[in-house]
């Protein structure tokens, strides 16, 4: 029995990983998360399959190689810290905020042994240079993926939360715990970056305007792509 596995049969929940038979269907995420403290385990199942994906996609284009050992610690922290949920119908914020911090100490243990608290210090870029691996669909994808992997990570992950899982600034904002008008600072100054990289990045010239001028469509168009 894997790590995972065990600890969710012990609160009890019997399996997240492998092949998932539930359907997600169209509970709340706060009553499956009600029904799994109360010990039901397929509500525990359908709030990981439900969420599997948003996961992967949160590490696909900011680590080197495949993201499945820090999608699995992400979802053991999870199992641990369920009872500290002080607002269930926050879940996926409280999800996020844990796949963050593993994110901070996937860096220290791989790159930077002193790495801060926050990720304004580095880009993906920085930690592994070289262009990003996710599929694209066309030209102004792939200029957005690879300014995306250059802006700071705290920026990186502001954009994607925002375009990618459709988070609001206020959802944002519980998960990084940070202000709301700190997140909408950060939105602005991060879409300014990457209006900046594009700019630089080589290419033609048409298409880097293209990428910026479409930004918002070009950015959450990709997420069907990354996962």
């Amino acid at each position: 029995m894997g790590p995972v596995r065990a600890l969710l049969a012990a609160w009890p929940v019997s399996s997240v990983f492998g092949v998932l038979v539930y359907d997600a269907g169209v509970s709340t995420d706060a009553a499956l998360l009600s029904e799994w403290r109360n010990g039901d385990a397929r509500a525990g199942e359908r709030l990981f399959e439900r969420y599997f994906r948003a996961v992967a996609r949160f590490f696909a284009n900011k680590v080197a190689g495949d993201p499945d050992d820090l999608v699995q610690e992400t979802f053991l922290a999870c199992v641990r810290g369920r009872d500290r949920v002080q607002r269930t119908h926050d879940f996926r914020a409280y999800l996020f905020g844990v796949a963050y911090n593993v994110l901070k100490s996937h860096i220290r243990r791989k790159y930077r042994p002193d790495f801060p608290a926050d990720l304004d210090s580095c880009s993906a870029h920085d930690l592994a240079p070289g262009p990003s691996t996710v599929l694209h669909r066309c030209e102004e994808e792939r200029l957005l993926l690879d300014a995306l992997r250059q802006v700071p990570l705290t920026y990186q992950v502001l954009v994607e939360l925002y375009y990618w899982e459709s988070m609001t600034t206020e959802q944002i904002g519980l998960t990084l715990d940070l202000p709301v008008g700190t997140v909408r600072g950060r939105l602005r100054r991060a879409r300014a970056r990457l209006e900046q990289i594009l700019q630089r990045m080589p290419g033609e010239s048409h298409l880097q305007r293209s990428a910026i001028d479409g930004l918002d469509d070009w950015a959450r168009g990709l997420r069907a792509r990354v996962l």
